[in-house]
């Protein structure tokens, strides 16, 4: 039964506001990443380097909230989690920008960064899992692709909205003022985003296709599944998902949020023209991914992914090479590397739910997907950071990036095609049991 437009459209602005909390957060701690470092670090240490630490603990911790909140999803419903996730979110992104100076309170400043971004990552664990799962069970089957793709906007918009603060504030403040109090404003924002998202979260209910399985299991039992379920029985489905979920997030964190600590400490940039850069590709992204999203409803997700990693391959060094030659080379190779890069991300919400079935699809979203970034995604700043040290080679991001795709390209070509596909049921969506079982619900309505 098709979804009402108010619904939906409710719907989709409750999944993709806490996408944009987690990615604003993400944003502006990347992009301010010098000044946080200044503030919170001691003179002469290598701030940039810890900083970028603090940064990739939030990922480390986030397979633990997987664990916790995904299982919790598919126990007690997506609504209620997603509703705990924005505010614990929220509340350890305002919690950053209220954290003393290095000078005022020490050692403590560091610790209390990290506490902080270990509270984000362990809700960011269940935040992302659940919104795609919370998407792609309202939208219709036909248009997954469509509607998924708004989840990425959120995402994108939460980008743009850190980086052109950022971009405001290194041009209004002076390097002083910036490192004072300047870098904390941003952080504030969340406070109004989390309140927004949770009253959003709140008004809807969970979604057909899990009410429709807690009734099922009212009158024909629960079926029990534990963790061994998960990684055994759907061992492919999971393997599928963390080489998709390596060359995505390699990609992303590298282009996105490392891009401008990139520009200022290899390339020599002005801090203004750094954060300049990623923009302009951000907002091309953006715009264009309702439309990648659309085009997956049309020739599948398989393709999509394929077409992106593959010419990723193709284009990331010469792209790299353009990057590193002046301001226009670099607003150019970046653009070029986000728009092929933008079919991926369009289709996340729509690919990775439909690798479950209801019955484990948050937590296995939530499982797959977090242990994926935390040990490739949220580490890829500092490794990149590492390695340009360590070797003088201004291209190892661009290694890193080819070298992730080639494990997506894989990865792609074993994962099952749900285009169109009912999310419907116990079995493992677009296999043959699964739509055996789906002729046998069609009698029922969501």
């Amino acid at each position: 039964m098709p979804k009402e437009p108010n619904v939906l459209h409710r719907a989709i602005g409750a999944s993709a506001i806490g996408n944009a909390v987690e990615w604003f957060d993400y944003g502006v701690y990347a992009y301010l990443t010098t000044h946080i470092a200044a503030s919170l670090f001691p003179e002469g240490s290598n701030g940039v380097l810890y900083t970028l630490v603090g940064f990739a603990i939030s990922f480390l911790i986030r397979p633990i909230g997987g664990l916790f909140w995904g299982p919790l999803g598919d126990k007690i419903g997506r609504k209620r989690v997603l509703a705990m996730t924005i505010i614990l979110m929220a509340s350890s992104t305002v919690f950053i920008g209220l954290i003393p100076s290095y000078e005022t309170i020490g050692i403590w400043a560091p610790i209390l960064l990290y506490a902080s971004r270990i509270v984000q990552g362990f809700s960011a664990g269940g935040e992302y899992g659940g919104a795609a799962t919370f998407m792609a069970e309202y939208a219709p089957d036909n248009k997954r692709g469509f509607y998924g793709s708004f989840l990425e906007v959120g995402t994108l918009t939460g980008f743009v909205l850190g980086n052109a603060i950022a971009l405001f504030l290194v041009n209004v403040l002076d390097a002083t003022a910036l490192e004072s109090w300047g870098w904390r404003l941003p952080f504030f924002v969340a406070a109004p985003l989390g309140l927004i998202g949770m009253y959003l979260r709140n008004r809807m209910e969970d979604t057909p296709i899990f009410r429709e399985l807690e009734a099922k299991n009212a009158t024909e039992g629960a079926v029990t599944v534990v963790f061994k379920d998960l990684i055994v029985k759907y061992s492919r489905c999971v393997l599928t998902l963390f080489g998709l979920v390596i060359a995505l997030n390699v990609v992303n964190y590298t282009l996105l949020s490392y891009m401008p600590t990139y520009l200022q400490t290899t390339i020599d940039m002005d801090e203004s023209d750094a954060l300049l850069v990623p923009l302009f590709g951000q907002v091309a992204m953006l715009v264009t991914l309702p439309f990648f999203g659309m085009l997956s409803d049309r020739v599948g997700r398989r393709p999509m992914w394929l077409f992106s990693c593959a010419a990723l391959v193709i284009a990331v060094i010469p792209m790299y090479l353009l990057i590193g030659t002046n301001l226009a080379g670099a607003i150019i190779g970046f653009a070029v590397l986000g728009m092929l890069y933008a079919p991926q991300l369009a289709t996340i919400s729509a690919t990775f739910p439909a690798m479950f079935p209801t019955i484990v699809r948050f937590a296995g979203v939530a499982i797959g997907y977090n242990v994926a970034t935390s040990l490739f995604g949220g580490t890829a700043s500092a490794v990149n950071e590492a390695l340009i040290g360590a070797t003088g080679s201004n291209l190892v991001p661009a290694y890193y990036m080819l070298g992730a795709c080639l494990i997506g390209i894989v990865s792609a070509y074993f994962l099952i095609e749900t285009k169109g596909v009912s999310l419907r049921g116990t079995e493992v969506p677009g296999t043959p049991e699964a739509i055996e079982e789906q002729r046998q619900l069609a009698p029922s309505r969501l």
